[in-house]
């Protein structure tokens, strides 16, 4: 696990330092927008297609959907009940709702997966977002943001939800797979081909998003007070909430690990979106999404041996 993570922060670091210098004088944030652009529209629903065409689809995977379903819906219960006693402005408290609430189970759980259990990682992190997560996202999330913004085009949530690419593959894949479909070899070739790029591709895109500023020691302690409950729910108590839900439910061995190192990911990236669409406090949510991803480089260690890896 620690070699992993070292392998990923290398190339999160490759992001973070074009932040910095911004070569052939293109901005991170432009480099970004850009990449995940790429990687959302083309290059993930191949790899969705890919694993999910060729990955049993039973009941074990709406296990692992239900359980990362179970983990978001608390974390949201949770979050909205601490910062409702709080004096902050509905701005900040939806966006570090939304920072506790949803984990980076695709941009930091596909690599962190892929890497530590091969091929098979994939198609766990992927159930786990596709089939939970991200539609979630999509539309308690965005009804969420709405509540504590304004903003948005006031599209309904159930028509974003059927605009993510990665969805339509993920919709098609077990389709194709239950129906005993072979896939042609000239098509394997090529989606394995496309799907090789994601996982770099996203780990220096999150490395461009990340502020390393908010870490500056006369920041910290204004910030972490706000962040604790955030920090806290993402990273600690719904990772022993999901390994609970799942080990109860009946997912064992690797299956469960895997599905536990998901729900202890940190606050997605896609979040960011969100925030800016509907007018919450973008820098505050970044903020979260810098410091829990710093940090999840000790808590998933810590996850990874405690659940058994």
């Amino acid at each position: 696990m620690i070699d992993v993570l070292l392998q990923m922060a290398a190339l999160i670091a490759c992001g973070s330092l074009w932040r910095r210098f911004h070569p052939l004088g293109l901005d991170a944030d432009t480099m970004r927008r850009a990449l995940t652009g790429l990687v959302y529209v083309l290059l993930l629903p191949a790899l969705v297609l890919s694993v999910l065409w060729q990955t049993p689809i039973g009941a074990e995977s709406a296990l692992i959907a239900l359980a990362a379903a179970g983990g978001v819906l608390v974390a949201l219960a949770a979050a909205w009940g601490i910062y409702r006693l709080t004096p902050l402005d509905a701005h900040r408290r939806g966006a570090l709702i939304l920072a506790a609430a949803f984990p980076n189970a695709t941009y930091m759980g596909l690599p962190v997966l892929s890497t530590t259990f091969g091929d098979w990682g994939k198609g766990v992190a992927i159930q786990f977002d596709l089939f939970a997560c991200t539609p979630l996202l999509l539309t308690v999330g965005i009804l969420l943001a709405r509540a504590h913004g304004n903003g948005g085009d006031g599209e309904n949530p159930l028509r974003a939800l059927a605009k993510v690419p990665p969805l339509w593959a993920a919709a098609a894949a077990p389709l194709l797979n239950l129906g005993g479909v072979p896939m042609p070899p000239l098509l394997v070739d090529l989606l394995k081909m496309m799907g090789g790029a994601v996982v770099p591709l996203m780990l220096i895109a999150v490395g461009m998003g990340l502020r390393w500023e908010s870490l500056l020691p006369e920041r910290l302690p204004v910030l972490l007070p706000v962040l604790l409950p955030t920090l806290t729910i993402r990273l600690l108590l719904i990772p022993l909430l999901v390994w609970q839900m799942a080990g109860f439910a009946g997912v064992e061995g690797q299956t469960l690990t895997a599905v536990v190192l998901e729900a202890a990911m940190p606050s997605m990236v896609l979040g960011i979106v969100l925030c800016d669409r509907y007018h919450l406090d973008t820098a505050l949510y970044a903020m979260a999404v810098t410091i829990s991803t710093a940090l999840s480089l000790f808590t998933l260690p810590f996850w990874f041996g405690l659940a058994g890896g």
